[in-house]
């Protein structure tokens, strides 16, 4: 992996943390996460209009894409219903650059070199060590780990069929800014019935805050495409990752939280990664 597309995917898993840390302190993060997605649609809008349409292949793999991210909304929504996001979401992130590196061997003939194999497994141990002492508060019940398996094959899913697609789409701003549209048009209507249902007692949301969350994450995704058109789909995949990363450093800093010898040692095995992941 070069430098460029190196830094270029650290930058994305800070905006992707960034807009992660606010949603954490929403009221009501749910109906955040689905105006947030919306936004970066409305965003994008202007790029669909004057960007080259994505080329004819790349077309089924954005329709099938669309499909997962909505699943990994519904997904989402279940976890926090369930209450067990704060347990969830590190193995939701952790986990899929495992099987993704699998299923990029398996389809695109990806196989990475043991050096690659050794960068993986080094961000996914470093995120679940970062994130190990929540881990051990109390375990995941049975429903909580069906939601986590679900939606670790549905991020692994949308990241290989999103490698596929905008692989084949001839301009990777395109294809991401068709697929932010798309996702905002479909989680639409979920959004409204679920404003409409908690209109009541729902807090206002505040659409300059969450205007900012919509370009966090189109930037963070989009960069994340552009990347696997220069780079190998798990070795990106797992970078991504690091966004834990950077979102237990802005815990640290802006929340006042403990960041003990277990995270610290988090930090080191995430850094090595992302060194080996540099010479793989």
């Amino acid at each position: 992996m070069s430098a460029t597309v190196m830094l270029a995917v650290l930058f994305a898993a800070a905006l992707h943390a960034t807009w992660n840390a606010r949603l954490k302190a929403s009221r009501d993060p749910l109906l955040e996460a689905m105006a947030v997605v919306m936004g970066a649609g409305l965003l994008a809008l202007p790029a669909v209009a004057w960007l080259p349409a994505p080329q004819a292949e790349s077309w089924p793999p954005l329709a099938g894409s669309t499909a997962l991210h909505v699943a990994y909304f519904v997904l989402v929504a279940l976890a926090y219903r369930s209450g067990e996001l704060s347990i969830a979401y590190p193995l939701m992130r952790g986990m899929p650059p495992v099987v993704i590196a699998a299923g990029a061997a398996l389809f695109f003939g990806e196989a990475l070199s043991w050096l690659g194999w050794t960068a993986v497994l080094t961000i996914v141990l470093g995120v679940l060590t970062l994130t190990s002492e929540g881990l051990r508060v109390r375990a995941l019940s049975g429903p909580g780990l069906a939601i986590v398996a679900a939606n670790v094959a549905v991020i692994a899913a949308y990241t290989l069929v999103d490698g596929a697609g905008v692989r084949a789409s001839g301009n990777a701003a395109s294809y991401a800014a068709w697929l932010f549209v798309l996702t905002g048009a479909a989680l639409a209507p979920m959004c409204a019935a679920l404003a409409w249902r908690r209109r009541p007692a729902r807090p206002a949301l505040q659409w300059g805050q969450a205007l900012l969350g919509s370009a966090c994450t189109l930037g963070a995704y989009g960069i994340a495409l552009w990347a696997m058109t220069r780079a190998p789909i798990a070795l990106v995949a797992a970078l991504r990752e690091t966004s834990i990363l950077f979102g237990a450093a802005m815990a640290a800093r802006w929340l006042r939280e403990p960041f003990s010898r277990r995270r610290w040692a988090g930090v080191a095995l995430v850094a090595a990664g992302a060194i080996t992941m540099r010479i793989a």
